[in-house]
This record gives structure tokens, C-alpha cells and sequence, in this order.
């Protein structure tokens, strides 16, 4: 094994997200597997971020893995704080030098738009937590698959955060200002908790509103007859292991199998929810 310790520091600021929650139960289920420690550090400011790793450095911490992207220079100062911890992000970061192991949501982008397509949706909205380049490629995959229909992107919605609560404020936003006769029939949510605001959203404005809305992650929630949202679920169990094998053991899998995911049907791309309806939890659309 590459690292010279068995402590392995999980760093995030996301721990009410149940997309991160998911990934740090698969993350320290295969370091448990492997015999190593987990070191949680909590960060959600710059100040707790390099506190948490001063703490850090007064143990043999040899790798680093990010749940989420804090800064732009947060390889930088952990570089100075643990010049001994190799690292990976599970995550899009915002440092260009970063070793990043996430899914292709190019593929997912693509699907989403061609399963709204075939339920003849015709004006189709993006949401962003935050407009930036992280879901570049959710949202590339999402429009060439429109525009290969001859359809186009009418709206980019932005939350200004991975949060349920945002998510909904900007969709009511949206449903009051636009006219029902130009309002989109279709939204694809960069991951299911914006989904599930907007959702919500859509279901209180009623006034005939009826908006198709799917989303990013598969969360435990998503399949809940609360919601029966359509999501992409990742393949976490592959993803974590290309990262510690990156991480532990200088191993990379030059292949894309851990890129993949699985559409998961349910009902929310109807853009009608009928209470009682049974979902279709079992209907997986696989690569």
C-alpha cells in the first residue's frame, strides 16, 4: 500500500446533504474494509477548514478525500498544513490541479432529455445550485439531446446553493413572474434536493401549473411515494473504489465503467403527480 499511516481525513461541509451522507457511509464502509481509519474534519468556512486540518496535522494523517469542494486554493493550504496527505475529491473542485473521480453526467443529461422528450414535453428548464461549471456536463448531455430534436433550452433556473428551501423559492419566483402560456413543461435538476423543492414548489403554486421535474443522485428519498421523482443514480460503490485505489495505492482504472449510472423511472417526468399512483421503482434503464 502507497500511504505510510492507516488514518485517511474525509473532508465536507455537506452533511445535511443526503447525496454526501450516502457517500460517506460508502466511503468509510471500504476504508473499514481495507483496515484503515477514518478521520471526519467538518468544515464550512475557511477558518474551520484550516483549523480542522491544524488538528489534523497533530496526527499521521496520510490522504485526504473531499466530499465536496470548499475553495479555490483549499489543495494549497492543505499542502502546507499536511505536506504528507495525498488527496482525491469525490466532487467537482474548484482547484484546476485537483485528482477528481465523479460521474460522467454527460450521459445522464442526454437520457434525461430524450425520456422528457418522448412524454412530448416541449419547453424544457434547467436548475443549477449555483451557476458555475460544475454541471457542465449534465447540462451539455441535456441540451444536445433537445437540440438533436430540434427543441432548445428555454430557461436556466439558478438556486444559489444545493438546498431544498432555494430551490423552491426560485421555482415559485419563476412560476409567478412567466406566463402560464411560456412556462417550461420540463425541469432537470442538477440533483435531487433542488428537485425536490421544486417539485413542492410546482404542487403549492397549482393554478394548472404542471411541470415534469427529474433529477441527480437517486437519494433514498427520491423513492418515496412522496415523490416518485425520476433521478440518475450514480454508481457511488465504483466511484469511491477508483478513488482509494487512486488515493492508497497509485492505481487508476483507465476504463469508464465507474463513470456510469442507472436512469431510475418513476413518475415525476409525467409533470403530473396522481396521489396513490404506484411508481415504477423497479424500471431501471442501464449501461
Amino acid at each position: 500500500m502507497a500511504v505510510n499511516s492507516n488514518i485517511v481525513g474525509i473532508v465536507s461541509d455537506e452533511f445535511t446533504n443526503p447525496n454526501t451522507v450516502k457517500l460517506l457511509n460508502e466511503v468509510t464502509r471500504q476504508l473499514n474494509a481495507r483496515g484503515l481509519i477514518t478521520l471526519l474534519l467538518n468544515a464550512n468556512s475557511r477558518e474551520s477548514y484550516q483549523s480542522a486540518l491544524h488538528n489534523a496535522a497533530q496526527l499521521p494523517v496520510s490522504a485526504l478525500v473531499f466530499l465536496t469542494s470548499l475553495f479555490s486554493d483549499e489543495l494549497s493550504v492543505a499542502a502546507d498544513i499536511l505536506p504528507q496527505a495525498k488527496t482525491v475529491h469525490l466532487s467537482h473542485s474548484a482547484s484546476a490541479d485537483a485528482n477528481v473521480v465523479i460521474a460522467d453526467g454527460y450521459d445522464a443529461g442526454a437520457e434525461m432529455g430524450l425520456l422528457l422528450l418522448s412524454q412530448g414535453h416541449q419547453r424544457f428548464g434547467f436548475m443549477h445550485s449555483q451557476q458555475n461549471s460544475a454541471t457542465a456536463r449534465q447540462l451539455d448531455g441535456f441540451v444536445a439531446s433537445l437540440q438533436a430534436e430540434q427543441k432548445e433550452l428555454k430557461i436556466e433556473l439558478s438556486a444559489g446553493g444545493n438546498d431544498r428551501e432555494l430551490a423552491y423559492q426560485a421555482m415559485m419566483a419563476y412560476l409567478k413572474k412567466t406566463r402560464a402560456a411560456e412556462r417550461i413543461n420540463a425541469l432537470f435538476c442538477e440533483s435531487d434536493v433542488l428537485a425536490f423543492g421544486a417539485l413542492q414548489a410546482v404542487r403549492d403554486f397549482a393554478q394548472g401549473a404542471h411541470v415534469a421535474v427529474v433529477g441527480f443522485d437517486d437519494v433514498d428519498e427520491a423513492r418515496a411515494s412522496t415523490w416518485h421523482l425520476t433521478s440518475w443514480a450514480q454508481r457511488r460503490d465504483l466511484l469511491v473504489a477508483e478513488a482509494l485505489n487512486r488515493l492508497l495505492e497509485n492505481r487508476a482504472d483507465t476504463g469508464n465503467a465507474w463513470q456510469q449510472g442507472e436512469l431510475q423511472v418513476r413518475h415525476s417526468h409525467h409533470g403530473k403527480h396522481v396521489p396513490g399512483e404506484m411508481s415504477q421503482c423497479g424500471c431501471a434503464i442501464r449501461h
